[in-house]
């Protein structure tokens, strides 16, 4: 299994290394101005980053009709990316972290899953026994490999659909769309975990922004 350690500071102070499990979200999203009402977000530089957890099996349904993410362990968080300035801005999709606290000792960054990683646990999902839970964090990436049916094609495509479509975000212009963990069904691990996004760059002025450090158990209100 793949491990990745990073570093977080605001200040010079060091925050404690995590090891990550999953990779990355991807996908469809569209690029507009929106008034934002979410569970949480942060806000700094003329950008805004909003994350609404899906904690509830119906909201799923629209976008995945036939076979839930939900159901097999995976928690989506609806992003929101707003930039307010003149620049044009950039986002390291692949450097976000969903950062759990296990217990006092133990906090790991988990990595958003591919829409092929949703697919894998997904379809996988229902052939295992029922009564076995699934080894605590960390998981092997992109958890079981199943054949690629059409079965596994639909979860594929609607993940993707669903999910964030690239990294730039045009000045006075938004991005919207899906992220998946795979938290193997412990959503209360949602109540102190944080989404952590540290890698966003306005490009004309060559200016890396400071970290965004999202915390959703903290929702903020509408």
């Amino acid at each position: 299994m793949r491990k990745a350690y990073y570093n977080r500071m605001r200040i010079p102070a060091l925050f404690v290394p995590v090891a990550t499990v999953s990779l990355l979200g991807a996908a469809s999203g569209v690029q507009r101005q929106t008034t934002l009402k979410t569970s949480s977000l942060e806000s700094h530089e003329g950008v805004t980053i909003s994350a609404d957890p899906w904690t509830d099996a119906t909201k799923y349904k629209a976008k995945f009709p036939k076979k839930s993410p939900y159901a097999a362990g995976i928690v989506a968080i609806e992003v929101t990316i707003r930039n307010d300035s003149d620049d044009s801005m950039r986002v390291g999709l692949d450097r976000i972290r969903l950062n759990v606290t296990l217990s006092e000792d133990s906090r790991q960054g988990l990595l958003p899953l591919t829409p092929d990683d949703v697919a894998d646990v997904v379809m996988g999902a229902g052939k295992k026994d029922p009564t076995l839970k699934r080894n605590r964090f960390p998981v092997p990436i992109g958890g079981p490999k199943v054949g690629k049916d059409k079965h596994w094609t639909e979860v594929q495509q609607a993940a993707a659909a669903a999910g964030i479509s690239g990294p730039m975000v045009a000045p006075h212009r938004s991005i919207q769309g899906l992220l998946y963990f795979d938290l193997q069904g412990q959503v209360e691990l949602l109540s102190s975990a944080h989404l952590y996004v540290p890698d966003v760059t306005a490009l004309e002025k060559n200016h890396s922004l400071l970290y965004f450090e999202i915390d959703l158990g903290q929702p903020t209100p509408h």
